[in-house]
């Protein structure tokens, strides 16, 4: 997790602002402040933070029309994977349901415990991280899987012309001068050693790809992550169907 994490934090009740803001920030947390939903959409287009802390009910712009708006609306498409801790005084689980499927990461109910909220920050900061590690990742794999491409594009198309310039030279009937002779034997020999050369390198990037296929098999990717997700969300949703909603 970065040390200086940047946090929005979103509320029209300008108490809870200065409480997080005073809080956060003696915790090394950069933070920056919204008191309605236009301002925190302004905001976020400006400083890009790390987290999003957004009270559902506001005056004007809701917590769920800020979240609607970042997750759908092309225009905020490049902050969507921002992550949003939502606060609200409702508790019904109808409610965490709706903030959960519109993105929401978290979930928080009024009145909280801030050791809790802090922790939570926390969990869903390190979440983040990992996801853009794998981003990462997936970035750096697909960069050398194309270099592979291109370097086994390379050896196929320059051994070609390098097997018939030996064939070639096989068949050259060498007359009596010295420097003719040694000029056949000089491209015989190069041109054995550049395709056993060439030979080596694909046989090796084949091989590192079929590692990396390997590799690739056992690893979580994050479309796998999401999937897991998904599963079991709608697992835990099922469940409190069963159970009416009622806490256990």
């Amino acid at each position: 997790m970065k040390s200086k994490a940047k946090i929005l934090i979103v509320d029209d009740e300008p108490i809870n602002l200065e409480f997080f803001d005073v809080m956060l920030s003696k915790l090394g947390f950069l933070v920056e402040k919204a008191d309605d939903g236009d301002v925190a959409l302004e905001k976020i287009k400006a400083s890009e933070p790390d987290l999003i802390i957004l009270d559902n009910i506001m005056p004007r712009v809701s917590g769920w029309e800020v979240t609607k708006i970042l997750k759908n609306d092309k225009h905020y498409a490049k902050y969507r994977t921002i992550p949003i801790i939502m606060f609200s005084a409702m508790n019904e689980v109808k409610d965490k349901i709706e903030g959960l499927e519109l993105g929401v990461d978290d979930y928080i109910t009024k009145p909280f415990n801030f050791s809790e909220v802090l922790a939570r920050i926390r969990v869903v900061l390190r979440n983040r991280e990992l996801a853009q590690q794998l981003a990462r990742r997936e970035l750096r794999i697909g960069v050398i899987e194309s270099l592979n491409k291109s370097l086994i594009y390379f050896t196929q198309h320059i051994k070609a012309p390098i097997s018939k310039l030996l064939n070639k030279a096989e068949k050259v009937k060498t007359p009596g001068t010295k420097e003719f002779k040694d000029l056949v034997d000089f491209v015989k020999t190069e041109s054995q050693e550049i395709f056993a050369t060439l030979s080596g390198l694909e046989d090796e990037i084949k091989e590192l790809q079929n590692k990396g296929d390997d590799l690739k098999r056992g690893d979580l990717t994050i479309d796998d992550l999401e999937a897991k997700f998904q599963k079991h969300f709608q697992n835990w949703k099922e469940k409190e169907k069963d159970f009416g909603g009622v806490k256990r």
